[in-house]
């Protein structure tokens, strides 16, 4: 393989952004991508593929390269060349490289992979945090964390089925296959760019990960019912909701950031989801409105995220010890407060993005202990692991109001 000096610029320069001034991977890599029309695919491809490998193994690579925060342009050429020797391509004789010590790079990574902090790329606090908190299973988890998570849809019921998304993906030489756990979803052979087909923009599927599409399938929404998801974002799960519901019956999205409902009312008009309202929750009224009305509540946490560093490797990085303090005050709070919008017989899902015991489990028995917990039961609950089943690390669980 060979290097392209302007490829590798981009990485660099993707990446001083990215680590010093503390941008979001994916929005700096969008912005990277933009900036030469001259690139095709493949070199687009090894731009997103090495940011995300070095920001995903940033302290392994840090260490091996003698590396130190905040990181002068020599620092991430170092890392840099630690990354391309692990992958085994041969060094180009720039100055930048200029005597590189690849065999100090191998033996360095050798001796640092037998510690779990390096081994798993990964803060001490962040490291002993998840420890206590999962003991033996930590270690496969976080190591599992580090690998590249596969591209999953979601067939929209509403315009198509999971046998012809994937006959019609074929046709634009995407192959794809079912997804077992999951009653619509299609996993991707291979990363393709698949918002550029005409399969998407037909609104024929959503980009959604399985063990997302299992919370809705938990909550299993009915047409006719009416049915709040209070936390609802970009809406993935909304949109989903509408699918199973077939059109009928009544979905209120709720979220304190408008962007985000914004964008939820573009993707319904695309999957053809009519049956949806969106509503800005500016002040506690909105939740007034709507107590003890609705059939069945979402509430789908904000949380640490712990679950899908695989998706959001820079995640690690931005992460502080009193953010998961200060978010788990906020689950509870969001579970006494949205709880009231059930009605008596309802269902209630609770579920985060996170494999933290104290995120999850946690959450829900303090809540069923509080007075607004009172009239609930928990009737099933589902934590996920990705190092045991490939899928997001995910927990969700489904209550009753008596």
């Amino acid at each position: 393989m060979r290097l392209h000096r302007n490829l590798v610029f981009a990485v660099v320069d993707c990446l001083q952004l990215i680590f010093n001034k503390g941008e979001y991977a994916d929005k700096q890599l969008h912005k990277t991508l933009k900036k030469d029309k001259r690139w095709g695919s493949r070199d687009r491809g090894f731009i997103a593929e090495t940011v995300y490998d070095i920001v995903r193994w940033q302290r392994l690579y840090a260490e091996i390269g003698d590396a130190h925060k905040p990181y002068k342009q020599e620092d991430l050429f170092r890392m840099f060349a630690v990354w391309v020797t692990l992958k085994g391509i041969k060094l180009p004789e720039w100055p930048q490289f200029h005597n590189t010590p690849t065999r100090r790079i191998k033996g360095r990574f050798d001796e640092l992979s037998k510690i779990r902090k390096f081994k798993a790329s990964i803060p001490d606090w962040f490291d002993k945090l998840g420890h206590s908190e999962l003991g033996e299973l930590w270690e496969p988890e976080i190591y599992a964390q580090n690998d590249t998570a596969p591209v999953i849809l979601r067939a929209n019921r509403l315009l198509t089925d999971r046998k012809k998304l994937i006959n019609s993906l074929d046709k634009e030489g995407i192959i794809a296959k079912p997804v077992k756990a999951v009653w619509d979803g299609v996993e991707l052979h291979e990363r393709a760019d698949v918002f550029k087909t005409e399969t998407f923009k037909k609104g024929w599927f959503e980009v959604q990960g399985t063990s997302s599409q299992m919370v809705t399938e938990m909550l299993d929404p009915k047409p006719g019912m009416r049915v709040v998801d209070t936390c609802a974002g970009a809406g993935g799960k909304s949109l989903h909701m509408a699918s199973l519901m077939e059109n009928k019956g009544q979905i209120i999205a709720l979220d304190i950031y408008k962007k985000k409902l914004v964008e939820l009312k573009r993707r319904a008009r695309r999957a053809k989801a009519f049956n949806l309202e969106t509503r800005h929750i500016d002040s506690s009224k909105v939740i007034k409105k709507l107590k003890s009305s609705a059939d069945a509540v979402l509430i789908d946490a904000p949380c640490s995220g712990l679950g899908v560093l695989r998706r959001n490797p820079d995640a690690k990085w931005k992460l502080t010890h009193d953010f998961i303090n200060n978010i788990k005050q906020t689950q509870q709070q969001i579970l006494q407060d949205y709880s009231k919008i059930l009605k008596p017989g309802g269902t209630l899902v609770y579920a985060t993005c996170s494999v933290l015991p104290s995120e999850n489990r946690a959450q829900v028995d303090a809540f069923l202990a509080s007075e607004s917990g009172k009239s609930f039961k928990l009737i099933t609950d589902k934590p996920i692991f990705t190092h045991q089943t490939g899928q997001d690390g995910f927990y969700m669980a489904k209550l009753k109001k008596e």
